[in-house]
């Protein structure tokens, strides 16, 4: 009884002791490679280049170097391997707004860190519940997988809210387009307007103008510059819209027709899935209705009837 307290007691300070131990040896293995004076000549760099360090007042420099540091490492067996593969991962991560250089690897890093982080707490859990079987083994693997797909359903939904933002905000950028390529600015400026104007109420839009006017003035045809902007975002109604530009661009023909147009059928569809969903709301109103209000309105209803029954009818069952 006594070694069974004592382990029990002892327990949560050897497993507090091992993960600080832990930790320390993985900052100390990603970050101790370089000495005090390439230390030191790495901040003047970041200083003389305007560069945040970890002694200017940035909180989070020392957590960033540690990713930096860390994802050629980790993120090496869950990169992807195929041409396909990365284009697909850099698909998504262009969606949801993430366009760095490096972001196939931080999200790699991040998916390695993740079912680190699942392995270590399903396995903790597990050995002091169930101690070490091969059931505590399959808890611990199983958690582990799931961590590990954890941010591949976090990117999913904000690539998702993205793209709703997006898709929600085409339509008052499009009406003041078609006001700036009225008044006599051209598409190119009316751009950078809608991207200024557009800046506080809609600031992702704003940003994706912003973007496509900096690829214009460093001298990228409108093609593609417009081309890119429906493939980056993955919005159908922003592809179609790009398409559109391009045909106007091409043939002459009139942009704020073309822009009132694509304006008018894009509130349209918005309305109308307005409508889909205020329909789908009786059906969906039936499950809570069901499970969580009827049970009550039985029992209410129904309730002192059957206990005026009970009492009518025990009486005469006893005899």
């Amino acid at each position: 009884m006594l070694s069974n307290i004592d382990f029990i007691t002892i327990l949560p300070f050897a497993l507090f002791v091992a993960c600080a131990v832990g930790v320390w040896l993985v900052a100390d293995y990603f970050l101790g490679g370089k000495n005090k004076a390439e230390a030191r000549l790495d901040r003047i760099r970041q200083e003389a280049a305007g560069l945040p360090t970890a002694g200017s007042g940035d909180k989070t420099a020392g957590l960033k170097r540690l990713l930096d540091a860390a994802s050629p490492k980790l993120s090496g067996t869950l990169k992807p391997k195929t041409e396909k593969e990365v284009n697909a991962l850099k698909t998504k991560l262009s969606s949801a707004g993430f366009r760095t250089e490096g972001a196939i690897a931080v999200f790699s890093t991040i998916k390695a860190l993740a079912a680190i982080a699942g392995f270590t707490m399903a396995g903790g859990v597990s050995v002091i519940l169930k101690g070490f079987t091969m059931t505590a083994l399959s808890y611990t693997v199983g958690v582990g997988l799931v961590f590990l797909f954890i941010p591949e359903l976090i990117l999913g939904l904000m690539a998702k809210a993205r793209k709703q933002k997006i898709f929600l905000s085409l339509p008052d950028a499009l009406d003041l387009m078609v006001v700036c390529v009225e008044a006599g600015l051209g598409l190119d400026q009316a751009m950078r307007k809608v991207a200024e104007e557009m800046k506080r109420s809609h600031p992702t839009i704003s940003y994706e103008f912003k973007v496509c006017n900096q690829a214009l003035q460093m001298g990228r045809p409108k093609q593609d510059v417009l081309t890119d902007l429906g493939q980056r975002n993955g919005v159908d109604d922003l592809k179609t819209l790009s398409s559109i530009i391009i045909q106007v661009d091409r043939f002459g023909t009139s942009v704020g027709t073309a822009l009132r147009t694509q304006s008018e059928s894009m509130r349209i569809k918005r309305k109308q899935i307005a409508e889909e969903k205020a329909a789908k709301t009786a059906v969906k109103l039936i499950f809570p209705l069901v499970i969580f209000i009827f049970p009550g309105i039985f029992v209410v209803l129904v309730g002192p009837a059957a206990i005026t029954m009970i009492n009518e009818m025990l009486p005469a069952f006893q005899r």
